[in-house]
């Protein structure tokens, strides 16, 4: 795929395909129950900081649409 043009492109890139895969592994992963509790606390937090990274995205793409 060839690489976004400019900064607004990429991160909506990255709010549209990038995280909700990270996302759906993730959750996929913990929904299995096959993860000892290292790996489900691992992967717990893996899914907030993308849930957090989501909400950053969306403020920064709105901070940006209002300049």
């Amino acid at each position: 795929m060839p690489r976004p043009l400019n900064e607004r492109q990429s991160l909506e890139h990255e709010l549209r395909e990038e995280l909700p895969a990270q996302l759906a592994a993730y959750q996929q992963e913990l929904a299995a129950g096959l993860a000892d509790k290292t790996r489900r606390e691992f992967l717990t937090w893996h899914v907030g900081r993308v849930e957090k990274r989501s909400v950053d995205l969306r403020a920064w793409l709105a901070a940006m649409t209002e300049r």
